[in-house]
Parts: structure tokens; C-alpha cells; sequence
């Protein structure tokens, strides 16, 4: 029986500590894994990689990523995403600094590979423990709010590499080597995270000091979201048509994205000309719109709901309007021969995808229940495969069409008018399995 006080009681707000935590781990693993694009022609040129290599060495982080999505996941799902998420960013941090060691494109682009296979868990994990810890009309708002963290992030990196790069410059490493350097300073962050996540982060609210009696009340319906479940439904996950389609989307959604943390600083200094640290500034505005598409879309999810009277609806409205944006603006991207108008237009058309982003992590948690982790694992793992076929389908053309972005582009464009064509099938609320 409740203690009579506890009805009186003022809930804490130590669920929000998970956000933050979460904030700044997409952070983190935005800097790590764009950090290589923006040093792309320094590394080219100490390790002697061509185009065509350099679309191998870039689309292994997808491949890497891609296969280690539904095992990521389903983990967390069977030991709950503190193991798992500790054990995780352990070992991309490693990886990263590694990476600043390789000495060619077969060691880099190995090292490549096992950075992504750690960071693939790292979204799934986070829907996982958003699961057990936040109400469900709080969880599409903070989705949106954390996609939006980690394109600043990505926005921003170019920025945090330059300014690695001078201090450490500063402090005597030749400019030859900073690059190197750089990779560890940004692996020691992930350290310096794990230690503060394993002293404060518990599977189950119920678990932690901090969250008083009314605070589990307001949690009470997704109590039974955490800690670990090892009986996935898998039959019913890989024959369910919205899980499916919710593959095929993020694919489409992630396959033009990938241009903005592989290709785009390559892009604007050999097609626009524009010399190292104006291409990273420029390099700001894709993922900087990106995430206020995100911060938009989590914003405006419930509100859209309400007046339509279904999140099914406005889920597939947000979704829909976002691919059909990005096929237009691509297009007029790829006519833009002015940088600024160029980089105007591909940051419309990634704040058009990035609509997308908070209803399809929220469908995860919404048809995933308490497998929310396999399920955006495995749709993160079709984002992925996009984020291989991506940089290597760019580098074949590069290699091939003389170095002509705008076919790229334009194979960009049609994978959003396919993204936009199989949303309105997807049943965004209903679960693969009721609560067993």
C-alpha cells in the first residue's frame, strides 16, 4: 500500500539525467565518425589513397555499422543497455584513437570497420534505456532532441578539428602529425563518459536513488521496458510489413546523408574550389539545418498529433512532406554553382530529412515494446548498409564521370522519392507483440 504523503509528493525529475547522458554521447560519436571526413585530404595524402580506395575506406564505417546494428541491440535487450552502452563506447574510443596510427588504406579501413562495429550500438542502446525511463508522450520530443545534438555535433566538427589541430600545433606537434593526434584527444572524451555513465545510470528507475515515489508513478506504464529480455519475437519482427518498410525508408533516408559526413568537404574543395578550413565552415550548414529539423519535428510530433487526431497520420505526414523536400532541394542544389546557394540547398534538404528522424526512432519504441532495442537496430542496420553502398556508389562515380558530384547528387535525390513512396504503408503505433 502507497504512504499517504506519497500522493503529495513533488516528483523528481532525475529522468531527465538520462537525456543528458544521451545528449552528450550523440555528440561524442558524431565527432568521432565525422572527424575523418574533415581531415580527408590530409590522410589521403600521408597514406596515398586514391578516390576510388578513399570510398572503401569511408563506406566500411557503414558496412561496420550496419552488421553490428541488430546484435548491438538485441544485447541490449537481453542485458540491459548500461553493460552494453559502458562495453560500446570503450571500444570506439579505442578504435578512434587508433585510427590516427594506421598507415594505409587496408589498415585504416579495417580500423574503420571496428570503430563502426562499436558505435552501432549506441542509438539502439539509447532507445533502449528512453524505453524504460521516459514517459511515452515525452519519447518522440526527446528523440528529436537528441538527433538534433548529434548534427550539431556533425555540424560542428570541422570547427573542433581545426581547433584540435592549431592547439596541438600550438604545443609543438608538427603540422604533419597533428591529424594524428587529433583521433586520440577525441577517443580519450569517450573515457571520460563511461566513467560518469557507470557511476550514475541504472537499467530500471526503480534502481536509482535519485527518483522518488511519484516519479516511478508517472513511470509506471513503462515499467516493464527495462532491464534485459532475451525472447525476441525474431519471426515476427522480420515478417512484419511496417518493420520492413521502416527498414527501406531509413535506407533511403540514410543513403544521401552519408554525402554530408563523407564527401562534403571533398565536394566543396574540388568542385567549388574553396580551400581547407572555408570548406569546414560552409561544411557547417547541412547537418546545422539537419538538426533543426530534428528539434522541429520532435516539437511539433504531439501538437500535429492532436489536431489530426492519429500519430499514425501525422507521423506519416512529418515523414512524407521531409522525403519529398529532400528530392527537391538536392535538385536545386545540383544547379547551384555559387558555394553558399549550394550549401543553402543541401541544408534545406537535410532539414527535410531530418523531419523524418524523430517519428521513425519513436515507431521503434512504439511497435518495438520492450524489444524497442532490436527494432531500431535493426532499422539503424538498413540506414547503415545505405551508409556503405553511399560512399562507395560516390567514389565509383567520382572515379568514372570525371569527378561530377551532381550525378551523385541526383542518385541522392531519387532515393528520397523512393523513401517518400513506402511511408504511407507503415503502421507507425502498433506493436510486432503485445507485452508477454
Amino acid at each position: 500500500m502507497t504512504a499517504p504523503h506519497t500522493v503529495f509528493q513533488k516528483p523528481t525529475r532525475t529522468r531527465y539525467w538520462v537525456v543528458v547522458f544521451a545528449l552528450t554521447l550523440a555528440i561524442l560519436s558524431y565527432i568521432d565518425r565525422v572527424a575523418l571526413s574533415k581531415a580527408a585530404p590530409r590522410v589521403q595524402q600521408a597514406l596515398g589513397i586514391d578516390e576510388q580506395h578513399w570510398g572503401f575506406v569511408v563506406g566500411a564505417f557503414g558496412l561496420g555499422y550496419a552488421l553490428f546494428e541488430i546484435p548491438g541491440g538485441f544485447l541490449g535487450d537481453w542485458l540491459g543497455p548500461k553493460k552494453v552502452l559502458i562495453r560500446i563506447v570503450l571500444w570506439w574510443s579505442v578504435f578512434t584513437a587508433v585510427m590516427g596510427w594506421m598507415w594505409n588504406a587496408v589498415s585504416l579501413t579495417t580500423a574503420q570497420f571496428l570503430f563502426a562495429a562499436g558505435e552501432a550500438g549506441c542509438f539502439p542502446n539509447l532507445t533502449k534505456a528512453f524505453a524504460s525511463w521516459l514517459r511515452r508522450d515525452e519519447r518522440v520530443r526527446v528523440q528529436g532532441i537528441m538527433w538534433a545534438a548529434a548534427r550539431f555535433g556533425g555540424a560542428f566538427t570541422p570547427l573542433v578539428v581545426f581547433a584540435t589541430w592549431d592547439l596541438l600545433e600550438s604545443f609543438g606537434v608538427p603540422k604533419s602529425s597533428s591529424w594524428r593526434w587529433g583521433f586520440v584527444c577525441f577517443g580519450a572524451l569517450g573515457l571520460i563518459w563511461c566513467g560518469l555513465f557507470w557511476w550514475w545510470f541504472k537499467d530500471r528507475p526503480r534502481d536509482h536513488s535519485g527518483v522518488n515515489a511519484a516519479e516511478l508513478a508517472q513511470l509506471k506504464e513503462v515499467e516493464g521496458m527495462g532491464g534485459g529480455h532475451s525472447d525476441v519475437p525474431w519471426r515476427k519482427l522480420i515478417t512484419s510489413r511496417s518493420v520492413l518498410l521502416l527498414w527501406i525508408q531509413y535506407f533511403c533516408s540514410s543513403f544521401p546523408w552519408y554525402f554530408y559526413i563523407t564527401y562534403l568537404s571533398k565536394y566543396l574543395q574540388e568542385y567549388h574550389h574553396l580551400d581547407e578550413r572555408t570548406s569546414a565552415r560552409y561544411a557547417i550548414l547541412p547537418l546545422l539545418f539537419g538538426g533543426f529539423g530534428c528539434l522541429f519535428a520532435g516539437f511539433i510530433a504531439a501538437r500535429l498529433a492532436r489536431a489530426m487526431g492519429s500519430v499514425a497520420k501525422s507521423r506519416k505526414l512529418l515523414s512524407c512532406t521531409g522525403f519529398a523536400g529532400g528530392a527537391v532541394f538536392l535538385t536545386i542544389a545540383a544547379q547551384m554553382h555559387t558555394p553558399l546557394w549550394a550549401m543553402a540547398a543541401m541544408g534545406m534538404a537535410s532539414f527535410s530529412n531530418d523531419l523524418n528522424m524523430p517519428g521513425a526512432w519513436g515507431t521503434c519504441m512504439d511497435i518495438g515494446g520492450k524489444y524497442a532495442g532490436t527494432v531500431a537496430g535493426s532499422m539503424n542496420m538498413m540506414g547503415n548498409l545505405a551508409g556503405f553502398a553511399a560512399p562507395v556508389v560516390c567514389g565509383f562515380i567520382l572515379q568514372h564521370y570525371n569527378h561530377n558530384y551532381n550525378v551523385f547528387i541526383y542518385v541522392m535525390a531519387v532515393a528520397y522519392v523512393l523513401g517518400f513512396m513506402v511511408w504511407p504503408f507503415i503502421d507507425p503505433v502498433t506493436p510486432i507483440e503485445a507485452d508477454r
